[in-house]
């Protein structure tokens, strides 16, 4: 199982933990893998590149771990772009979890 982990600090996104594996299909076929996969690391290379925020980024070797944590020194225009990409991000995590609860569990503190 996938379990994401979203932790906000005044009500913003400040980090977003992904690990473990889905397993709800073979190697190379997994949909829901690809899918949190293809969501999460587009979010992180959407924030990089239209905010020019550097967040701290976290992988396992391999695979099936990823921590992101947004700095605390962001300025206020570039936090909202940061925030409303991390939200549309969640917003598509839970839109796979709805249809795939087996295999993937978000929550948030």
């Amino acid at each position: 199982m996938i379990n994401v982990s979203v932790n906000r600090k005044n009500n913003q996104i400040k980090q977003f933990e992904l690990s473990g594996h889905a397993e709800s299909g073979p190697y190379g076929y997994d949909l829901v893998c690809a899918g949190v996969s293809s969501v999460s690391f587009g979010a992180v290379n959407a924030v990089l590149t239209l905010s020019e925020v550097d967040l701290k980024i976290e992988q396992g070797d391999e695979g099936g771990f990823l921590r992101v944590t947004v700095p605390d020194n962001v300025p206020n225009e570039a936090m909202g772009k940061v925030q409303l990409l991390l939200e549309g991000m969640l917003v598509s995590l839970q839109t796979i979890e709805r249809e795939y609860n087996e295999f993937i569990n978000v929550k948030q503190q």
